[in-house]
């Protein structure tokens, strides 16, 4: 086990070991996958093209993204998804989907869309073209 010389070592050694944060004296999970900004980026896209839910994506960037993602600068790194949690069977919504069809051509029930897809209300009213929902079977 590393001796820490100074707190400043801990706090590098913890971002290199991938630890998102430290609350109570307790590590929190950590960054299963990594991706840094590009010039032209916005959630949706960097979701689409990393098969990350918007909701994930959010979730997990919470303390660095704000709610409409106007906020992230090019070389950020964000995290993905968290180790044990993360979700990569992802569907873009186009115009004209409903959760009925979406969980049908992943194989699922809208239930479990539902339940891996929290910011989606139960009438599947408040999805867009361009988010990205996660259809993971589990």
């Amino acid at each position: 086990m590393a001796k820490f010389t100074s707190f400043t070592n801990m706090v590098l050694v913890a971002l290199t070991m991938g630890v998102l944060q430290v609350a109570n004296g307790q590590a929190a999970a950590a960054c299963a996958r990594n991706y840094t900004v590009q010039p032209g980026d916005f959630c949706d896209k960097i979701s689409a093209s990393q098969n990350v839910s918007t909701y994930q994506l959010a979730t997990v960037n919470s303390a660095i993204i704000n709610p409409d993602c106007s906020n992230l600068f090019v070389d950020e790194v964000i995290c993905l998804g968290l180790v044990g949690q993360d979700c990569d069977q992802v569907h873009v919504v186009a115009s004209g989907d409903a959760c009925s069809v979406i969980a049908a051509q992943a194989n699922i029930t809208t239930a479990v869309l539902l339940a891996n897809n929290p910011n989606v209300n139960t009438g599947c009213a408040n999805i867009y073209p361009g988010e990205v929902l996660c259809v993971a079977p589990a």
